[in-house]
C-alpha cells in the first residue's frame, strides 16, 4: 500500500519476535495478497581483533535516514507489483542474538517479494543514515563497517 507521508521506522532497542508475528498476523485478512517475504537482521556475535561483540548500539540522522527509507520505499512500489511493505529499525543498544532490521513485503505473487526485499535491504545498507557502533565484552566499542 504506497503512502507518501513519511514514515517513522525507528523502533527503540531490539525488534521482538512477538511484534514480527503481530506483523505478520494482521496481513491474514487481505486475501488479494499470495505471498510474503520477510527479512531480519539480527546482531552477530563475531569476533573482531580478538575481542567479541555483544552488542550494537545504534544511532541515526532520524529525519534524514526516515526520509532516504521513504524514498527506497517508493522506489520500491514504482519497480515492484507489491500490496504492502513495512520496515522497522532499531535505534539505541540491541544485543547479539537480538533483532535489529525487520523488512516485510507483501505481493499478489512471489517472484515479486523475493526481488522487492532484496533491493530494499540493499539499498537499506548502502544509502540510509543509520550507525552502529559495535560494543565488545571488554566494554570497548568501535563505530562498525557496513560490509
Amino acid at each position: 500500500m504506497k503512502d507518501n507521508k513519511i514514515k517513522n521506522v525507528f523502533h527503540q532497542g531490539a525488534i521482538t519476535s512477538d511484534f514480527i508475528g503481530s506483523s505478520i498476523a494482521k496481513h491474514q485478512t487481505k486475501t488479494a495478497i499470495g505471498a510474503h517475504n520477510i527479512f531480519l537482521g539480527q546482531i552477530r556475535a563475531d569476533q573482531i581483533i580478538g575481542k567479541t561483540i555483544t552488542a550494537i548500539e545504534y544511532t541515526a540522522y532520524e529525519d534524514m535516514a526516515n526520509a532516504k527509507f521513504h524514498e527506497i520505499r517508493e522506489t520500491a512500489f514504482e519497480k515492484f507489483d507489491l500490496t504492502c511493505m513495512h520496515i522497522y529499525h532499531s535505534l539505541g543498544e540491541v544485543k547479539a542474538g537480538e533483532i535489529c532490521l525487520f523488512v516485510f513485503v507483501s505481493s499478489p505473487r512471489r517472484r515479486m517479494v523475493f526481488e522487492a526485499l532484496e533491493f530494499i535491504v540493499e539499498r537499506i545498507k548502502a544509502d540510509v543514515p543509520v550507525f552502529g557502533r559495535e560494543l565488545f565484552e571488554d566494554d570497548t566499542h568501535q563505530w562498525k563497517v557496513n560490509s
